[in-house]
């Protein structure tokens, strides 16, 4: 798994060869982590900045709501935004965080504009990041 992590789109034969078993074996090993969900997708990951998308921004979300009902409505309302890239309930003085990608703060101030209007959210803190250190590292198996 940690060889697919680096790089899921290496030939079977090649993986079969790194990991020290057979291509039968191999393609059966991965046809059981599958169908475990272990390996949940493959997908790759694109540079943000080559394709316009240069701010990364964090917004922590607090809300006096949390009802089902008040939820579902904000799950769909962040959902709806195709910029929020990752979205967490966490524990603390918030109640919510959204990793949300744009072109710049103009662009932000939109999404954020869309948000607050889809929503009664009590508190919203966002913090802009200056430089990206370590993203989408690989799980530590």
């Amino acid at each position: 798994m940690r060889v697919l992590q680096r790089d899921s789109s290496l030939p079977q034969r090649d993986l079969a060869d790194r990991v020290g078993l057979s291509q039968a074996a191999c393609w059966k090993r991965l046809r059981a982590l599958r169908e475990s969900g272990l390996i949940a997708s493959e997908t790759l990951r694109i540079d943000p900045v080559k394709v316009g998308l240069s701010l990364t921004v964090f917004v922590l979300v607090r809300t006096r709501h949390h009802a089902r009902d008040w939820l579902a409505v904000f799950r769909d309302a962040v959902m709806g935004l195709p910029n929020v890239i990752d979205f967490y309930r966490i524990a603390g003085e918030y109640d919510y965080i959204l990793k949300i990608v744009a072109e710049d703060m103009n662009a932000f101030d939109g999404i954020y504009r869309q948000l607050i209007d889809r929503v009664e959210l009590d508190a919203v803190t966002s913090y802009v990041t200056m430089e990206s250190i370590a993203n989408n590292r690989d799980l530590p198996l």
